[in-house]
């Protein structure tokens, strides 16, 4: 080695510069002009034994990458006020991807009122069920959990192979519906609130009696605003309850509880 050249550090790195160390030698690689478009899975897998990463990580990694759905940012009033669109649970269980989707799908259709929407090779989408039987079960709570998952927009499953006896499964359910319905009753809500002290006002004034009256106008307006907010912030709720749904169903497919037979009631709602 040349003596104007520095002598390499044999200090060992902590994670936090290992993960700049990485980053910037990728931003690095990806600026030069002989950098490859794509890597294969046994590419990457060398290149983080080199690095000293594990293949159980990487192959992990790499399953959550291919299971990532973009969604749309959580910003705005809309999202402030009423909470998130979406709810999403992720979790890596035993299994083979194909038989983990098919366990998934009967169980989404027989125990939680849902019907197939769109069909792909990794991924599932559901709708609810809008059936007689499935509103008499929803509406009888029959089961007693609630169907909270049959209450939103659409419902999706996605399964990526993690390694030979391992997949990660992620759930999206789509509450965005709920998040405008109720945004728009808290907004008639204070509207109404607000029209009601408009109202007070305009009769104080006609009776010459606005400055007694006045302070009077600020009553239905300020509970036309709590109850308006009270209303959009229930959502949350909905969002709470769906998001434990998606983790009750990840629970059920992880100690293996989806693949029971269905019983004469889930034949007969299924017909």
């Amino acid at each position: 080695m040349p003596d104007n050249l520095p002598v390499p550090s044999a200090r060992p790195l902590d994670r936090a510069a290992l993960e700049r160390v990485l980053g910037r030698a990728a931003e690095l690689q990806a600026g030069g002009a002989d950098a490859p478009e794509m890597l294969t899975e046994a590419q990457l897998l060398e290149i983080g034994r080199e690095v000293g990463l594990s293949a159980e990580h990487l192959r992990q990694a790499l399953a959550e990458e291919r299971t990532r759905v973009a969604l749309a940012p959580e910003a705005g009033l809309a999202a402030r006020v009423a909470g998130p669109g979406q709810a999403t649970a992720a979790r890596i269980v035993s299994g083979a991807p194909a038989a983990t989707l098919a366990a998934l799908d009967a169980w989404m259709q027989r125990e939680e009122c849902l019907q197939v929407k769109r069909r792909h090779a990794d991924r599932i989408t559901w709708e609810p069920r809008r059936d007689l039987f499935s509103n008499v079960r929803r509406g009888l709570n029959l089961g007693g959990r609630g169907y909270a998952l049959s209450r939103t927009g659409e419902v999706a499953a996605t399964v990526s192979a993690v390694d030979d006896k391992r997949v990660l499964v992620r759930l999206d359910a789509d509450v965005s519906t709920s998040r405008r319905q109720r945004l728009a009753a808290g907004g008639v809500t204070a509207a109404s609130g607000v029209a009601a002290g408009g109202t007070v006002v305009t009769v104080a004034v006609v009776a010459h009696a606005a400055l007694v009256v006045f302070p009077l106008a600020l009553l239905p307006i300020a509970a036309g605003a709590g109850l308006g907010y009270a209303i959009a912030r229930g959502h949350r709720s909905v969002a709470a309850r769906t998001q434990v749904a998606l983790e009750q169903v990840l629970d059920r497919l992880e100690h293996g509880e989806l693949r029971k037979p269905p019983s004469l009631l889930d034949a007969l709602t299924q017909t």
